[in-house]
């Protein structure tokens, strides 16, 4: 069973055309509210799709997935007056993308109702259960990007199904966790997480994923927005995926990874580190990929002060041609 409902932004006129470039005085792109059914053992699980698009797509279609800690429309679509850059759906529609983003089971609007912690695997699931509505509505392969333990959903969908999936960006990924000094830390509480399938998070939860590996990278003013936004749609959220970066690393493997692929590791990041990132990379078997550290940046990239950095990494590789000869 499927839904959908729009809203359409201010202003914003019907066959309205936008630019190459993302403006701040352009008609924000509309809004429309979606849900798709994941089938599961126990039930069918409704999951909530948030799609942005403007009049004219040039350059397919995104599906954005959320990390282990917050869900999809802060992440991906924050509002915050004055700064329109701030959201990522937005911006990239306005650049000719078809944006998507889903809360997957257990965070935000999605069902919560399984006794389950929503592990990796589950999250791929999801994924799953997305791309083949979205398909339906575009008839497109999708442009997929994850960050953090959103990076190990996507990387292990891409695994699953590489043929729903044109190009794969990899955020603030973790392999091996070998060299995480956050991730060692996290292993400590590994009973704690493993007692209970949720955990509670607070606004000084929120504000530690942007100050605990290089206070700076980040405007606070927008990460108090952004905890504002977080905290009105949950206060916890599964353990599934800090329990699998804790204890069943590596989840991916990346010689079956065979979509073309983006590596993004910010500078500061202290879960994704760089020589695990290195091994993983070489180990993908496609030749249309891409490793980036970016400057000035640690684990949170959008919602970082080099947010136009990342934009632009991004859109390069979505919107890269494919290779007119390979050999083959």
């Amino acid at each position: 069973m499927t839904s959908r409902r729009s809203f359409i932004g201010a202003g914003m006129a019907a066959g309205a055309l936008f630019s190459t470039r993302a403006n701040a005085q352009d008609a924000k792109p509309g809004g429309s509210e979606h849900w798709t059914t994941k089938k599961t053992p126990d039930g069918d699980v409704r999951l909530f799709v948030w799609r942005k698009r403007p009049a004219n797509v040039s350059k397919g279609a995104i599906l954005w997935v959320h990390g282990s800690s917050v869900q999809s429309v802060p992440v991906f679509d924050l509002q915050i007056p004055g700064k329109p850059e701030y959201s990522v759906m937005d911006w990239f529609a306005r650049l000719g993308y078809d944006t998507w983003c889903l809360d997957c089971e257990g965070y935000g609007r999605s069902d919560k109702w399984r006794p389950v912690n929503a592990d990796i695997s589950c999250g791929a699931d999801d994924i799953a259960a997305a791309t083949d509505y979205i398909s339906r509505e575009t008839g497109q392969k999708v442009l997929l990007y994850g960050s953090s333990g959103g990076a190990l959903r996507v990387g292990l969908f891409a695994q699953r199904h590489p043929e729903r999936v044109r190009r794969l960006a990899l955020d603030a990924l973790v392999w091996t966790g070998e060299g995480s000094p956050t991730l060692a830390e996290r292993r400590k509480r590994l009973p704690q997480y493993r007692a209970a399938n949720r955990r509670p998070i607070n606004r000084e939860f929120v504000r530690s994923i942007f100050t605990r590996d290089h206070p700076g990278t980040s405007d606070l003013t927008v990460v108090e927005a952004f905890a504002d936004q977080v905290l009105a749609l949950d206060d916890s959220v599964p353990n599934g995926l800090y329990i699998d970066m804790s204890a069943n690393l590596p989840i991916l493997d990346p010689e079956r990874i065979s979509v073309p692929t983006l590596v993004m590791r910010g500078q500061w990041d202290g879960i994704a580190a760089f020589q695990d990132l290195s091994n993983f990379f070489g180990k993908l078997p496609n030749p249309d990929k891409q490793f980036i550290v970016m400057p000035g940046i640690a684990h949170t990239s959008t919602r970082s002060k080099n947010w136009r950095l990342v934009y632009h990494l991004l859109d390069a590789y979505f919107s890269q041609p494919p290779p007119v000869y390979t050999g083959h």
